[in-house]
Parts: C-alpha cells; sequence; structure tokens
C-alpha cells in the first residue's frame, strides 16, 4: 500500500481493528505548545536536527484530523518544566477531556512540595495517565520527592508514560539506570517507556521482560527520519512481538510534534514483519485493554 494519511483508514480495515489508540500524543494550552513547537523548531543541539512540525494546526483541527486517521483514542501529554505548574496542566488536560469523550484523561507532575497530594486528586478526578520527559524537563526520576507518587502510582494502576531513553538527545537523566533504578525499588510501577527507550532499546526490553507492569510505546521507533544509531537491532524483535502478544507494546505517535506524516509510523511497525495479529494488538487491542474500561 501506499503509506500515507490518506490511505491509514483503509489498512486499518482490512488489518480488521476500529482504529488506533494513540498512548503518546501531545494536547496542551495554547501558550505551552507554541513553546514546545518554538524549542522542536529551534533544531541544533536541543532537539539533535532540524525537526519541523508536520500538524501545525489549531486544536480543534488536530483533532479532527486524528479522527480523519482513525484513531479512536490518544492522549492528551502534558509535562511540567518548573514547579507550580503540573496542577495547572492537568486541570487543563481534564478539562480537555470533558470536550473530547475520545481523549484519555491525561495529567503531569513535578518533584515540588504537595506533589502526592494533587497527583492523588488527579487521579480522583479521573487522570488514566501521566506523563514525564527527563530530557527536556531535566527530571532525575530517583528524586525523593517523587517517591510517594510512584508508591501511589503502584497502589493505583495509573500507568506514567516516562521519557527516560537519551534519545533523540541525551540529558542528566536519561539512559537506562536512573529510571530502571525507580522500577527496581517500585516493581509494581505501571511505567510506559517512551519511544521503547530510545537508543537503549534492548536494555528497556528487558526491563519489561523483568517487570510485569512495564510497558513500552513505539513513538518514532525505526521511522526513516531518526540516524541510523536509533534504529532497532532486528535481534530483538522477537522478544518485541512476544510482549506486543502480552499487551505490553503501545502504539504511539508524538502527534502533532512529528516532521513527517502519522502514517510512517504505522509504515515503520509494519517494517518489522511481526504478523497482522501483533499489528492489531500494538494498533488497537493493547491499547484499548489499557485504556478502554
Amino acid at each position: 500500500m501506499a503509506w500515507t494519511d490518506d490511505a491509514l483508514p483503509d489498512y486499518l480495515a482490512e488489518l480488521g481493528v476500529p482504529g488506533i489508540v494513540d498512548a503518546h500524543s501531545h494536547f496542551m494550552p495554547k501558550p505551552v505548545m507554541d513553546k514546545v513547537w518554538a524549542y522542536f523548531e529551534s533544531g541544533g543541539e536541543k532537539v539533535g536536527r532540524e525537526w519541523p512540525i508536520t500538524y501545525r494546526f489549531s486544536e480543534d483541527e488536530r483533532v479532527a484530523t486524528l479522527q480523519k486517521l482513525g484513531v479512536t483514542r490518544f492522549t492528551s501529554l502534558c509535562y511540567a518544566h518548573r514547579p507550580d505548574m503540573a496542577a495547572w496542566l492537568t486541570q487543563w488536560a481534564l478539562d480537555f477531556a470533558q470536550h473530547h469523550p475520545q481523549a484519555i484523561p491525561s495529567g503531569t507532575f513535578f518533584p515540588e512540595p504537595g506533589v502526592r497530594e494533587y497527583t492523588a486528586a488527579a487521579i480522583e478526578s479521573g487522570v488514566r495517565v501521566f506523563k514525564l520527559h527527563l530530557q527536556v524537563v531535566d527530571i532525575d526520576p530517583r528524586d525523593e520527592r517523587l517517591t510517594p507518587v510512584w508508591g501511589l502510582l503502584c497502589d493505583t494502576g495509573i500507568p506514567v508514560v516516562v521519557h527516560c531513553g537519551s534519545g533523540p538527545v541525551a540529558g542528566r537523566f536519561t539512559g537506562f539506570e536512573p529510571m530502571a533504578a525507580v522500577v527496581r525499588d517500585f516493581p509494581d510501577l505501571p511505567l510506559i517507556v517512551a519511544h521503547m527507550g530510545m537508543p537503549e532499546v534492548a536494555e528497556y526490553v528487558g526491563l519489561a521482560e523483568t517487570y510485569d507492569r512495564v510497558r513500552l510505546d513505539t513513538t518514532m521507533v525505526d521511522t526513516k527520519y531518526l540516524p541510523q544509531d536509533h534504529h532497532l537491532d532486528r535481534a530483538v524483535l522477537p522478544r518485541v512481538r512476544e510482549l506486543a502478544l502480552d499487551g505490553r507494546v503501545l502504539f504511539g505517535s508524538d502527534f502533532p510534534n512529528i516532521p513527517y506524516q502519522y502514517a510512517e509510523q504505522v509504515e515503520a511497525l509494519a517494517r518489522w514483519d511481526l504478523g497482522d495479529d501483533c499489528m492489531r494488538a500494538v494498533l488497537f487491542e493493547n491499547g484499548e485493554a489499557l485504556f478502554g474500561a
């Protein structure tokens, strides 16, 4: 098939799934989104290379675009880059989900006084997934102020998407060890490793094989935009397939903050040639099982 956005709904129909559940997409207040876009479009050392935003549309146009693509559920992941911001972003995302039923109620937190209390309040208000970005926000996941939050997520089963791999540009607390240390201390943590932990994919696959609540999302993985050193070692694919069929690989796109068409991410997964059952699991079934109830 021609891997374009226009062709994507026909592919999903042929595959036999109602659509895509996107576990890694972003909707934010406009001033925050404008700053995120400016960050990516600055390129250079911040993001490693030129990074144009393909879907630089209004909020309503972006929601309509996902619907046209066949996305049935999507997150509105935000992340706070300073204190006294996370609770406000979470409330915005909850309000967004009230207006857009396909949106999975999302939230964020930051290592600061009161973080456990406002995270617990967010869960009570309906948040179904949280987001942290260790590289952009420069957060150490081992910060003792986050300890009660990790325990809370273990107790409630609410997952957190964490950008913890050192791609595309390493940060002080990215790589494998900082986040793996948290999982060793909190073995029931429902962690979703953003970007499958690129480029430390093999290490994070091993973490998911060891801890039943660790999942991986496919965001940007093996897309043609990435440099070769960020692509998967094909030897790891049989292990990825097993995790996918066990419900622990989720589709993610990074929409709208991507420098190519949405369909390219689906094409990248299809090139793995892991079978239609695996594609159905990753694109729809695993996300639906986690977020659909």
